[in-house]
């Protein structure tokens, strides 16, 4: 039994991470306090590439802020601050006292990713991880999915859930890879037509006790 899960805005709240570097970083260098706002439409809740996201702060602040601090603030602002919610953390360690096998499937560079799941403990409650960066493909594309059975040795045949928050990465990943999956809504309404999840849960916690109930489906 395989359980992928993702890490960002699933496993630990990235948003709240970034929005706190960017706080800090407005702070440290004396910009106005209401361009946390803009910089949060930028990143985009992660999905912006970091090298356009460096060059819309460069755009914007690098007259007046050294290219290192806003290098800092993009390779590792986010990776240092987040944490994983207490709920979290006693889902993934029930899922493995039952059996489960679990991966964290991220997309994103290596470096950052593997300091949020060191940093935060999470390397002691699952089975390994995945990168993008690292195994060459992101979500949703099924090769990191299959790389990430692969990792642990799953059969190709072993029930599978994914579990994340993205639509397109997480949930139609899911579907490429012909996995089970649950969406982490967080407030939101599920608005593709051409796929759906297989449950829709408010959290992290909530979707793998789904998986964990005997027989679960949607």
């Amino acid at each position: 039994m395989l359980l992928l899960v993702d890490l960002d805005n699933t496993l630990v709240d990235r948003d709240r991470a970034f929005r706190d570097a960017v706080a800090a970083f407005l702070a440290e260098h004396a910009l106005p306090d209401g361009d946390l706002a803009w910089a949060a439409g930028v990143d985009a809740g992660g999905s912006t590439p970091r090298p356009d996201v460096a060059a819309a702060l460069s755009a914007r602040y690098g007259d007046v802020v050294p290219e290192a601090a806003i290098r800092g603030l993009v390779d590792g602002g986010a990776a240092g601050r987040v944490v994983p919610a207490d709920a979290a953390r006693d889902a993934l360690s029930a899922a493995r006292e039952r059996g489960w096998t679990c991966v964290i499937v991220t997309n994103g560079r290596t470096v950052q990713q593997e300091t949020k799941i060191r940093r935060t403990g999470l390397d002691r409650l699952v089975d390994g991880w995945v990168v993008s960066e690292a195994v060459g493909a992101a979500k949703p594309d099924p090769e990191i999915f299959r790389a990430a059975a692969a990792l642990v040795g799953a059969s190709p045949v072993e029930p599978t859930w994914v579990v994340g928050d993205s639509p397109q990465a997480d949930i139609a990943g899911a579907y490429a890879f012909g996995a089970l999956s649950v969406w982490i809504a967080n407030g939101r309404v599920w608005t593709e037509a051409s796929y759906r999840p297989t449950h829709t849960a408010p959290d992290v916690a909530a979707a793998i006790r789904h998986v964990l109930r005997p027989g679960a489906q949607g």
